[in-house]
């Protein structure tokens, strides 16, 4: 009589392991929420046991510190590619912004915002990873400064108007109803074109072609 094989449990790596569990974290930050992150959850969609997590991470809140940043740094390469001139980057960044290419994106920043009330920890990561988003959005309008496809005296003010505009249409992602109006789903796309001092119509035309490439 042949015996069946016994099903062996694979050994893997530490860095491998803590790689998968902080990507299984971030997939349920960015879809579920960072409350949802508790050992037992990451466990249970990775099939091993609440000990092997706890023994990566010892504290649930620095796996979800751990995890949020993870998400939002994937997201901003996403958000910030390279190739192309200034202008068709900043429209990649309002079309993936309007078109909500990065709707869980902001449900998680939103969601960050709230907790970091309470969890310090939380609220000295979301200040760096702001600070990065800033510097990258700096550096693209510098970019378009110095190729004649914005016309911008201060970059820095540019990008605070931009991520203003950004953060408050976020603010309504949670909303059960849409809210269609142009002035409401153009409003990053207008103010854009207005603290970039690019001529009237540009960038929405190049925030088109981006949606319907």
């Amino acid at each position: 009589m042949v015996s069946s094989p016994t099903s062996q449990r694979v050994r893997k790596l530490p860095d491998e392991r803590r790689a998968e569990i902080l990507a299984e974290a971030a997939s349920i930050a960015l879809n579920e929420g960072l409350e949802r992150i508790t050992l037992r959850a990451v466990a249970d969609r990775l099939g091993v046991r609440p000990g092997l997590i706890s023994h990566y991470y010892p504290a649930a809140e620095d796996l979800v510190i751990a995890a949020f940043v993870l998400a939002v740094s994937e997201e901003r390469e996403e958000l910030f590619p390279d190739g192309g001139t200034p202008l068709e980057r900043m429209a990649h960044l309002i079309g993936r912004i309007e078109g909500n290419g990065a709707f869980e994106l902001t449900r998680l920043w939103l969601n960050a915002r709230h907790l970091s009330r309470f969890i310090p920890a939380l609220s000295e990561a979301l200040l760096a990873q702001e600070y990065l988003d800033r510097s990258r959005l700096t550096a693209l309008v510098e970019d378009g400064v110095t190729s004649g496809d914005f016309a911008v005296d201060d970059p820095f003010s540019a990008c605070i108007r931009i991520w203003v505009a950004i953060d408050g249409v976020g603010s309504y992602v949670n909303n059960p109803a849409s809210f269609d109006y142009e002035a409401f789903t153009r409003f990053v796309t207008d103010v854009a074109e207005w603290s970039l001092g690019v001529q009237s119509g540009v960038l929405r035309r190049a925030v088109d072609r981006v949606r319907s490439a």
